[in-house]
């Protein structure tokens, strides 16, 4: 069995140049999958209410969801870092419900770490959370919560003066106390820059090769969710047909009363 991940496992990782993979998980049965395979860390992400929920995108989700799912993947008892994500609202009204949220995550949910979106506009509350021996995973660049402002899913830091906001942003969270930071689409040359300057690592998503590790939607790699396909998604598998076939095999063989055989039934 492989031991247990913590965050001083990712501050030696990227001391030692040994990539950190991350995926996004939602129930029990693929936590135990993915966490069989080795990964390092389980992000239970707000993703959930895109591609398990049917949301267009993450503002509906709220914390009991969020507790939710991230109790259905503790089940799995993953030896990975599991790392839950603070919903919208639950963090930006006031340091107060964003140390409580965040807690809850921890308390109700069995998370080990919390993520919120935002630079140094959200640092505050990463600063508060920390203070409570939370750690926090930061997230800057494209943030799904704040897609009205942005005007839609959006690559975010091309020009000079967006990079810099953003490098601004990344200095902001590290010295706020966050453990690691996940750069969302962002050009390549930035992340770089980001991940260069930094003493946490950077989990890059549509950030090139050069950061710490990267991460993706477990949804998105598996072909499992057709609202979209981000140019940073690569699919490793397409188990929607494989889903098809089964459920179609089965829909004809009870319609042919050729399932349940004897070797299903009890005597």
């Amino acid at each position: 069995m492989q031991k247990k991940k913590t965050i001083l496992d990712l501050q030696r990782m990227k001391s030692e140049g040994e990539r950190i993979a991350v995926l996004t998980c939602y129930d029990y049965p693929t936590a135990v999958i993915v966490d069989r395979c080795g990964i390092d860390v389980i992000l239970v992400g707000d993703s959930v209410g895109v591609v398990v929920a049917g949301y267009d995108n993450t503002l509906p989700v709220t914390m009991e969801e969020m507790i939710y799912h991230t109790k259905a993947v503790m089940r799995a008892r993953p030896q990975a870092l599991v790392v839950a994500d603070l919903p919208f609202l639950s963090y930006q009204t006031d340091l107060a419900a964003a140390r409580l949220n965040a807690g809850l995550l921890l308390k109700d949910g069995g998370a080990a770490a919390v993520k919120l979106e935002g630079g140094v506009n959200i640092a505050p509350a990463i600063r508060a959370i920390t203070e409570i021996d939370i750690p926090v995973m930061a997230h800057i660049g494209l943030t799904p919560q704040s897609l009205h402002r942005m005007g839609g899913f959006r690559v975010q830091g091309k020009g000079e003066e967006q990079a810099e906001k953003l490098l601004a942003d990344a200095l902001a969270v590290q010295e706020a106390g966050a453990f690691a930071v996940v750069l969302e689409c962002i050009p390549a040359p930035l992340a770089a820059r980001i991940t260069a300057e930094l003493s946490i690592p950077t989990i890059g998503i549509g950030a090139g090769v050069s950061c710490d590790g990267q991460v993706l939607v477990l949804h998105d790699i598996l072909g499992l969710c057709e609202k979209y396909s981000p140019k940073f998604v690569k699919r490793y598998a397409e188990v929607g047909p494989i889903i098809s076939e089964a459920v179609s095999s089965y829909i004809s063989e009870v319609r042919q009363g050729a399932f349940p055989e004897e070797g299903h039934s009890f005597s």
